[in-house]
């Protein structure tokens, strides 16, 4: 995120959690989703969170649900998310060092994330993921040290390639660590068994040394999977996104608010998800990030 953050959105755009719940159930009872992800921004911030996964959780069939989130307040929260029914978490920590931690996040809050995960792990939200993203010049160096951390504690790590979805516009595939990179970083001191049947899951998962411990790699820009993606994004503003990257949405929203029954949204979400595109495009010499940056999209 940039330095100066960005805007909030309107409060009367932003979906209730009545209406979040109804597309959720919509999703779930008509359209066969099994699996609920509370991103963000940040969805800790969303007061009405608890409820919100409480009335997932009670659908029929019920969803698999988790949250990915930056952890900072979530030593506040676990114990409640896992009374409402939240499966698990995933949490983003790019370093075991508080110092480098700052100068990535411009926060000076890593005992704060660190807490988090033991509350999660403690209220039962397992198994806890951590979710961690190289970048050249600040932890490039990390993978073998944070895999160490990570298996220490019994957290599953997730190695993600930085992706073209900052809001400055101004990612440089030449700066981006490769998932080829991440491995040949954790090969120097580990032994890494390929794991079969990802399945439609973004992460390349590897059994460290024999196991128990496995890592995960996901290589969105030069491993991509789009062939085998089964994932549709509701923005916080009631959008769909067909695609983490796709420039173009589909508003749910004014359906929503303008009396449309469960069958017409139902409808109107497939035909969302039927325009989607073979692929990410990233190579493509035209590629155009979207205008929507990560932190407005959810992980």
């Amino acid at each position: 995120m940039p330095a100066e953050g960005l805007d909030w959105m309107a409060t009367d755009d932003t979906l209730t959690d009545d209406e979040v719940v109804r597309l959720v159930r919509i999703g779930v009872e008509r359209l066969g989703i099994t699996d609920v992800r509370f991103t963000g921004g940040e969805p800790l911030l969303r007061r009405g969170l608890p409820a919100i996964v409480a009335a997932t959780t009670a659908l029929t069939p019920r969803p698999r649900t988790a949250i990915t989130s930056n952890g900072l307040g979530l030593k506040h929260t676990a114990a409640a998310l896992a009374a409402a029914g939240l499966d698990r978490v995933n949490i983003s920590l790019d370093t075991t060092d508080p110092e480098t931690f700052a100068a990535i996040t411009r926060r000076d809050r890593w005992h704060d994330v660190v807490a988090g995960l033991e509350a999660a792990r403690d209220a039962g939200l397992g198994p806890v993921k951590v979710n961690a993203v190289l970048l050249r010049g600040h932890n490039e160096h990390e993978a073998p040290r944070l895999l160490r951390w990570c298996m220490e504690r019994g957290y599953q790590l997730r190695f993600i390639e930085q992706m073209p979805l900052d809001a400055q516009h101004g990612w440089d595939r030449s700066q981006m660590i490769t998932a080829d990179e991440v491995l040949a970083s954790l090969l120097a001191e580990h032994r890494l068994t390929p794991l079969d049947g990802r399945g439609s899951a973004p992460a390349e998962r590897f059994l460290v040394d024999d196991g128990p411990h496995t890592v995960g790699v996901i290589g969105s820009v030069t491993r991509p999977f789009c062939g085998d993606c089964n994932r549709v994004r509701l923005t916080a503003d009631g959008q769909v996104r067909n695609c983490l990257f796709a420039r173009e949405e589909s508003d749910l929203r004014a359906a929503l608010r303008g009396g449309a029954d469960d069958a017409e949204i139902a409808e109107r979400w497939q035909l969302a998800v039927h325009g989607k595109l073979p692929g990410h495009g990233i190579d493509d010499p035209d590629f155009l990030q979207p205008t929507r940056p990560m932190s407005a999209i959810g992980g």
